[in-house]
């Protein structure tokens, strides 16, 4: 401890006084304190991070979100639009044959499924990059767009593969609960069935908010560690253990404030798409696919996914890192590594709690 720098870092200097002890400021090279972090604090970060990186930050968040909605608003502008006029006319035809009604959901389907596929390879690219982003911030160094792309490149297949696993585990457990509610509804006992059913519900609820939870670290546990798929997947799980009420919270109010920012940043172009069209938007999907309402609408989408997604990544990353504080001195490794004064020389790890 005292070749680690405490009697440098303060405590001899601060001093105890008067039986009191006066402790040291943490150190603070980036946009967070090197100490176990408070919910604010890493809200704060994350804001501080696009505020002293918004080059950066804003350039990746911003590439990724017009090339996202530019491919959606072709997708659905040339092909949904004709699958749109499809289906209102379905809807007013009084015995559609199921040739045409399956035509028709087939391609929608298809089409909503290139823009979900779109969507997703941009949200790995921007998580990666703004994971790689956030971690320089935190040691207070810069990173330009070039650096933070060849850091989180090799990275990306494993991401992308770490982003579907999470969900498909959360859609199984969901299924597997309401598999009992709906065996007895199709085998003729309605009223258990649906009994089963609402408590499947409640526990598919439950079982998918401990998988999401349990994993929630696993991208910046694989994109900072180099790790594989599945050793993200633990340590994350071993990061979490001990702590799933709190991170759940933290990532609950993340995510109602990341959902609030996003939709004041699109109502103005909500409304601007629903002044233009008349209102026909909210009824008429053929309204809703034309080009005047999606170019309006990605405008406030390009704007609103700018802003939530480097929120988003840097609330996740330094929650990574606030854990990874609390349970392996991590503050200490990356104290030394921002060159902070009294960290240069290795430390020996303080003891467990409880050893």
């Amino acid at each position: 401890w005292n070749q680690g720098g405490w009697n440098q870092g303060g405590w001899n200097q601060g001093g105890w006084h008067n039986g009191w002890a006066q402790q040291p400021l943490p150190p603070k090279p980036g946009v967070v304190p090197l100490r176990p972090l408070g919910v604010g604090e890493i809200l704060d970060g994350s804001v501080s991070t696009m505020r002293a990186h918004w080059r950066t930050v804003l350039g990746i968040s911003l590439a990724v979100a017009v090339i996202t909605e530019l491919v959606s608003a072709l997708v659905m502008g040339l092909w949904l639009g004709d699958t749109s006029s499809e289906l209102d006319a379905l809807a007013e035809t009084d015995n559609p044959s199921m040739d045409d009604v399956s035509g028709a959901l087939t391609s929608a389907f298809s089409s909503l499924s290139v823009v979900a596929v779109v969507s997703m390879l941009g949200s790995v690219i921007a998580t990666a990059m703004l994971t790689v982003v956030v971690s320089r911030a935190v040691l207070g160094r810069n990173v330009t767009l070039g650096e933070a792309w060849r850091d989180s490149r090799p990275q990306l297949l494993r991401l992308l593969g770490l982003l579907i696993v999470i969900p498909l585990l959360v859609s199984v457990a969901f299924l597997v609960c309401l598999l009992p509610g709906l065996l007895l509804s199709f085998g003729g006992s309605a009223n258990l069935g649906l009994a089963l059913l609402f408590l499947g519900f409640l526990g598919g609820l439950a079982a998918g908010a401990w998988i999401w939870v349990r994993f929630c670290l696993a991208p910046p546990a694989l994109m900072l560690e180099k790790q594989g798929l599945l050793a993200a997947l633990r340590r994350s799980g071993k990061l979490v253990s001990g702590s799933w009420w709190r991170i759940l919270g933290i990532q609950l109010l993340a995510f109602l404030l990341i959902s609030a920012i996003s939709f004041v940043a699109a109502l103005p172009t909500t409304v601007i798409s629903a002044l233009f069209t008349g209102g026909s938007t909210l009824t008429d999907t053929a309204a809703a696919t034309g080009w005047t309402p999606l170019i309006i609408n990605g405008i406030g989408s390009v704007i609103a996914s700018t802003i939530s997604l480097p929120l988003n990544a840097g609330i996740t990353a330094l929650l990574y890192l606030d854990q990874r504080i609390r349970r392996e001195a991590l503050d200490l490794e990356l104290a030394r590594a921002a060159g902070v004064p009294g960290y240069d020389n290795p430390t020996p790890e303080p003891p467990a709690p409880g050893s």
